[in-house]
């Protein structure tokens, strides 16, 4: 099939590379020109394993096109999807200009039937809203053309997007037009030769499902670091307990890993967006309150160790901190809201300096960041450590599984690690001589460092 796909972030390049991958021909839009030129020479401009490789090999074989002109791709396909961004308002409710402004483009150019996806993340109702206001355009035009709004709501993990798109759970397809089903399926029937993979809704739930989905897994991990708080007042060890409960298949392994608080462009924005939501019809969800206030207060707990350690936080003043780990998750170079921010701020503010790295995520930190001279970044995990205080790791790259303990220990002015991932066995470290904060692990208090 011939498609087209406004936005080429992070849902529309995916998308857009993973379906030509499947056969179709796809066309994606953006107004970004330089992020265009970008593209069609084969660059893309996030860091997602499995990516590059499906859009050079699509461009080559012209099953994947760029363009900056929306006619074209109004008059490419009949299916339409809008992948653009919805960022946050002041208010914390996803900001719609982006999406009804693809809206009246296509409305200005559709020449006969289009279905028009709602791939972005969006407020229940918002088909609504781009159903009347493609109607309003269509209207102004003076002409009568039918069409459907879908909603399409993706459920992609940055970092294994590709293969969440390839081999999805489920593919959730809001709309009762039985026109606009017809075309859904086709588009993906090649992901549904093993099993039907495809879920059919009204638009609304298909909307609240995408919201409900992350506003779950957000409210798992705020619990379990709830619970991790709890256990290190209580003397128990977490991993014990996240070990016990996680065998009872109804509670399952999956996002009860206790840490130093989830981050990313979904989670954060979207348990927001859900709060608004409910407000907006009148309903209070402390749930959904609590689930963003544990996380925020979740995001000081390295700072807070590491100030426990050398006396309170006017002792960190001079004092020079490495950092692990900056994305907010591996296999990323995304750094939105990531704990590792939080973190490195509050150092900042209290006098310390920091020295950091990441495997991916360096120049996204420079382009947030700047030079400043107590921002070091260095080129490897080892080299991150000369004449540091202490250690702190934000992000669980494999690469900082398994490190040289001895090495560590001579870089290192101090044998100090904060680890907001429980990486290490606390007992292990701690017999060789480390002093040694996990998530919810058993501390015995050792001297403070003068």
């Amino acid at each position: 099939m011939k498609l087209a796909i406004f936005g080429t972030g992070y849902v529309g390049l995916v998308s857009g590379a993973c379906l030509a991958e499947v056969g179709h021909d796809v066309l994606c839009m953006d107004v970004d020109q330089a992020k265009i030129d970008q593209l069609r020479a084969g660059t893309i401009p996030i860091w997602e394993p499995g990516l590059q490789p499906i859009v050079e090999r699509n461009l080559a074989e012209g099953r994947l096109r760029f363009t900056t002109d929306a006619a074209e791709a109004v008059r490419h396909a009949e299916v339409q999807f809008i992948a653009v961004g919805t960022p946050p308002d002041e208010d914390g409710s996803a900001d719609l200009q982006y999406v009804l402004a693809v809206a009246e483009e296509i409305a200005r150019h559709m020449p006969g039937y289009r279905v028009i996806v709602n791939k972005s993340t969006v407020p229940v109702g918002t088909a609504g809203k781009v159903q009347e206001r493609i109607a309003q355009v269509l209207a102004e035009r003076g002409e009568t053309v039918a069409f459907d709004v879908v909603s399409n709501p993706e459920f992609l993990k940055e970092g294994a997007a590709v293969a969440d798109f390839l081999k999805p759970d489920r593919i959730l397809v809001g709309t009762r037009s039985a026109r606009a089903q017809e075309r859904m399926r086709e588009i993906y029937e090649p992901f549904n030769r093993n099993h039907e993979r495809t879920l059919f809704t009204d638009v609304r739930s298909a909307e609240l499902t995408k919201y409900a989905a992350n506003a779950m897994l957000a409210t798992r991990i705020s619990l379990m670091n709830e619970l991790a708080n709890l256990a290190e007042r209580l003397d128990a060890d977490i991993e014990e307990v996240r070990k016990g409960i996680g065998a009872d298949p109804r509670i399952g392994y999956h996002f009860i890993y206790p840490g130093c608080g989830y981050g990313g462009s979904c989670f954060p924005k979207d348990v927001r967006a859900l709060g608004r939501i409910a407000e907006q019809v009148g309903y209070d969800a402390p749930l959904l309150r609590a689930v963003e206030a544990v996380n925020e207060r979740q995001k000081n707990t390295l700072f807070a160790k590491l100030a426990d350690h050398f006396g309170g936080a006017g002792g960190l003043a001079g004092r020079t901190i490495a950092v692990w780990g900056l994305a907010f998750k591996p296999n990323t170079d995304d750094l939105r809201e990531a704990p590792s921010r939080s973190l490195i701020e509050a150092l900042w503010q209290h006098g310390a300096r920091v020295q950091a790295y990441d495997p991916v995520a360096m120049d996204e930190m420079r382009r947030l960041y700047g030079p400043r001279a107590d921002l070091a970044l260095a080129s490897n995990k080892y080299s991150v450590l000369e004449g540091a205080d202490a250690l702190a790791i934000c992000t669980e790259w494999q690469q900082f599984r398994a490190p040289d303990f001895d090495e560590m220990a001579s870089l290192l002015q101090a044998k100090v690690i904060a680890d907001g991932r429980n990486l290490y066995p606390p007992d292990r470290l701690r017999a060789a001589g480390w002093h040694y904060y996990g998530i919810g692990r058993p501390e015995r208090p050792q001297a403070a460092v003068p």
